[in-house]
């Protein structure tokens, strides 16, 4: 599936969904149309039957550039009117290329390789995981062009970075190796083929009850943003749920069995 010729989507009959950021000749910079492109991945994932994790990365020698630079002729440089205008739910358009991935509503696995600076950064940041090779080429560019991240990176890396780190890293917009990412909170892990590491996580996922794996990554948005108080209902509420429905149960009988559990999607 491709759309607008800038993201490419291959569902396996695993039920892992591999995304391919496809401007290689570009190295995936982002333009109106690739923004847009990303944009509309929601609903084609959200609408997968069978869909169940994601791998993301880039074609060609990047994962993303960032920002294509011609796009600074442009008002917003994203092809959208205003920023403050929210019109995708919370984002605005190059806001929702980072968030779309966490309002996807399996995991997301970004493999990251070559380049990945700026907005490229912000959207591999929206992943669920980052699997970056140890010499991936990474920053928080904004800076450099007199600007500040707003694909929403603030709220993306809470948790991830610690506070003082993230101010010397975007106030100073100074390149980090993958190795180093890993250090910093900004991968999850780093190794020589991200892509097949990402593949083999997205495949352990894909072997786990589907209904728990959605549950488990709506009470992740909700540990992310809610009190104390709120948590702990969300997790009754969720497992109450799951609980003995035929997923569950399937699973409990294959682990009894030692076999590969026979899921029903949703």
């Amino acid at each position: 599936m491709s759309t607008d010729n800038r993201l490419q989507i291959d569902l396996a009959e695993n039920g892992v969904a591999h995304v391919r950021l496809a401007r290689p000749d570009k190295m995936n910079a982002l333009d109106p149309a690739m923004f847009q492109a990303i944009a509309e991945a929601e609903d084609v994932l959200s609408s997968m039957k069978g869909l169940r994790a994601v791998v993301l990365s880039g074609e060609g020698r990047a994962f993303c550039a960032g920002l294509d630079v011609s796009g600074f002729s442009q008002p917003t440089g994203s092809g959208a009117d205003t920023l403050t205008e929210r019109t995708h739910g919370n984002a605005n358009l190059p806001q929702q290329a980072a968030m779309v991935w966490r309002k996807c509503p399996v995991p997301v696995i970004a493999a990251v390789h070559g380049i990945c600076f700026g907005g490229g950064l912000q959207i591999a940041s929206g992943a669920d995981m980052r699997i970056v090779a140890p010499d991936t080429r990474m920053c928080i560019m904004e800076m450099k062009w007199g600007l500040v991240p707003d694909m929403g990176g603030y709220a993306l890396w809470r948790g991830l970075v610690r506070a003082d780190v993230l101010r010397e890293l975007v106030y100073t917009n100074r390149e980090f190796t993958g190795a180093e990412a890993l250090e910093l909170g900004l991968a999850t892990h780093v190794d020589a083929d991200p892509l097949a590491k990402a593949y083999q996580i997205a495949e352990e996922i894909a072997n786990r009850n589907p209904d728990a794996i959605r549950a488990a990554k709506r009470l992740q948005d909700v540990m992310d943003d809610e009190p104390t108080d709120a948590i702990l209902l969300a997790e009754s509420i969720a497992q109450d749920k799951i609980i003995r429905t035929p997923n569950q149960v399937e699973a409990v009988m294959a682990g009894m069995q030692k076999r590969a559990a026979n899921f029903t999607d949703v």
